[in-house]
């Protein structure tokens, strides 16, 4: 730093220095060039030698050259010194001076000194020692500020440490609650197609055991909407037995498959008393498998001796006398006393065993009441209906009679009614008496009744009705059967058709696809124009449903092949077949309806013509795929309707 005396020196004075202090610099440098270039022409031999030894060196270099590891460190280190040395020049160059700055300030090289406050401190009377101490504390504080600051940088940082990792715990937790969901809902969707194959295989008469134990489950629960269990309306209308009863006409492999079939169940209720139904079932299977068991060991005899004994001993008590009684048993057991252990043990299995019946018992009572009760309010419902009907028909005849009647009395002015004669009664109009005596002896067999006995019988009739709990729906002949008045299709074209349909039903389903036949009933009941002329009646049909696993992304990254996603609808086969349609130059319909509220569903709604009703299946809403080349097909050929359709894949990209 300039010392005091050169400050009070003119700038004037401080420039010739300066000016002689570079001139001498200058000369050293060129005396000092000149000695090394006469040294380095004394040591260089003559041009001939240097390149021949520069050419030695050159290949010498050569040879020794590698390339390893070492090799490019040392080139990196190179170029790093290289890189340093280009950067510091750069520095110097960029290094200004008193005398050669862009600011034009001479005392560039001095210390800055805030003169304006230092008089303004003067003038306050503050001392150097004030000035320095008062500097010392603002310094303190800007120290202190800072350190605070940092503090609130590293506590924000940490909050927001904190922060993201509860957002991404908080997004782990929904999406375990999505995955159980979707499990739960999997499980549901599992056991409702349960119950539909349990329902279909009942109303096409090739059931299994455990479908009838699902016909009694599914009633347990109060029916709120009588259209759900429409399908099931013909395979109801039978008196249901108690459920353990099922296993007495089984055979011992049915009663295992029967176990089976309980255990898949149990693995996929959720609701309390449906478990409750089914572990009371399993108990009762259980024993019915050992029993089966005791019989091959010991002998159908002597096993069914015991087994007599013990139902005689436990058959007809309450739920709540055989768990008093299965109490009395254990404290015999566990009091010690000198008791035949292997007896009381035998009996207190089979007093579960009975328990379990007691409670099917409950639940079988319970089953039939909501399925009487629903009975009722449907042939309540249908005999409004026809009131209803019977009401508009006699209003509607009374309106026409009301429309005749002025036309038949002026009839009647014009002629003059001829006087009624009465024929006088004779005994030949009455048929002649019958002698029993010459009846044949197969007509003296029969019965007299009097008048007041059939009277007698129609009133005990009609009181057994009215006790009775409900009444079965009389069989209706098959709309094929009743027909007289439609006009006959071709013989060729409904063998055709026939043919179709079997070879329809006949074909194997694809590992893909299932059945379904499951109709919708209408929103509103249809009524046609040509109902006078020809019976309406259902259509046959025979579809299929194609599910699959979608594998988006999710699926890829949540499940395998070992451990697959959940199914979902992929696309429907639907084939009907109108064989007998009247007017054949006119081909089927089908139209979509959707319903307020239901996003997850829609009707596929088929209509044809006389002598067809309009048919409706529930189908899952999404798009459709209407390309050929997708499986898409649309055709109405020999009296059968096709509409194969699958749906439109989506595919999500960045």
């Amino acid at each position: 730093m300039p010392s005091c005396r050169d400050r009070s020196r003119s700038p004037r004075s401080r420039y010739d220095d300066d000016d002689r202090r570079s001139s001498r610099r200058d000369q050293d440098h060129k005396r000092h060039r000149d000695r090394s270039r006469s040294r380095a022409r004394e040591r260089t031999p003559d041009r001939k030698e240097r390149s021949r030894s520069k050419d030695e060196e050159r290949r010498e270099k050569k040879r020794k050259r590698d390339k390893s590891v070492e090799r490019r460190s040392r080139k990196e280190e190179k170029k790093r010194v290289k890189a340093e040395e280009e950067a510091r020049q750069v520095a110097e160059l960029s290094v200004y001076s008193a005398t050669d700055n862009p600011f034009h300030d001479v005392n560039l090289g001095q210390q800055f000194r805030w003169h304006k406050k230092v008089e303004k401190e003067k003038k306050q009377g503050l001392s150097l020692a004030e000035v320095e101490r008062r500097e010392v504390i603002k310094r303190q504080q800007a120290k202190e500020e800072l350190e605070r600051l940092n503090r609130r940088r590293a506590e924000r940082e940490a909050e927001q440490r904190l922060r993201e990792e509860e957002e991404a715990r908080m997004a782990r937790l929904a999406e375990s609650a999505q995955m159980a969901d979707w499990i739960a809902k999997d499980g549901e969707f599992q056991l409702e197609q349960e119950r539909r194959r349990a329902a279909i295989r009942i109303k096409e008469k090739r059931a299994k055991a455990i479908d009838f134990l699902a016909l009694n489950l599914r009633y347990i629960h109060p029916v709120e909407d009588d259209e759900e269990n429409a399908e099931l309306e013909d395979g109801l209308e039978i008196d249901l037995d108690e459920p353990y009863n099922i296993f007495d006409n089984l055979s011992p492999d049915q009663v295992e498959e029967l176990h089976d079939d309980i255990e898949h169940y149990l693995s996929l209720e959720q609701d309390e008393i449906d478990i409750d139904f089914w572990t009371n079932m399993m108990v009762v299977c259980k024993d019915r498998l050992d029993r089966i068991k005791a019989d091959q060991r010991m002998g159908v005899e002597a096993a069914a001796a015991v087994e007599a004994q013990i139902n005689a001993l436990l058959s007809g008590k309450s739920y709540d006398h055989l768990v008093a009684l299965q109490k009395q048993i254990q404290a015999k057991l566990a009091s010690g006393e000198p008791v035949d252990v292997d007896y009381w043990e035998n009996l207190l299995k089979k007093l579960l065993v009975w328990k379990a019946k007691a409670k099917l018992k409950s639940f079988h009572e319970v089953v039939v009441r909501n399925r009487l009760e629903q009975l009722r309010k449907r042939q309540r419902d249908e005999a409004l209906q026809a009131q209803e009907e019977l009401l508009a028909g006699v209003a509607n005849r009374a309106l026409k009679t009301a429309t005749e009647a002025p036309a038949s009395s002026e009839a009647a002015t014009r002629e003059v009614a001829p006087a009624e004669d009465v024929e006088p009664y004779d005994r030949s109009m009455s048929p002649p008496l019958v002698d029993i005596t010459k009846l044949p002896f197969e007509d003296r067999q029969i019965d007299i009744v009097t008048e007041e006995e059939d009277l007698h019988a129609l009133f005990e009739k009609r009181r057994a009705v009215a006790a009775s709990r409900f009444i079965p729906r009389a069989a209706q002949p098959a709309a094929a059967e009743v027909e007289p008045e439609e006009a006959p299709s071709g013989t060729a074209d409904i063998m055709v058709s026939e043919a179709l349909y079997r070879m329809e039903a006949e074909r194997d389903l694809d590992e893909e696809e299932e059945l379904f036949n499951l109709e919708e009933n209408l929103p509103t009941p249809a009524t046609y124009n040509w109902e006078d002329k020809y019976r309406p009646r259902k259509p046959r049909y025979f579809n299929r449903v194609h599910t699959g696993y979608e594998w988006n992304k999710y699926n890829q990254t949540h499940y395998d092949t070992d451990n697959p996603p959940p199914k979902v609808v992929q696309g429907y086969k639907f084939n009907i077949f109108y064989p007998d349609l009247i007017d054949k130059s006119k081909a089927p319909t089908y139209k979509i309806i959707k319903e307020p509220g239901n996003d997850e569903t829609v009707l596929l709604y088929f209509t044809a013509g006389p002598p067809y009703e309009d048919i409706a299946f529930r189908i899952v809403n999404r798009e459709w795929e209407f390309s050929h080349k997708r499986g898409f097909r649309c055709s109405f050929d020999r009296g059968c309707l096709s509409l194969w359709f699958n749906f439109r894949r989506n595919f999500y990209r960045k």
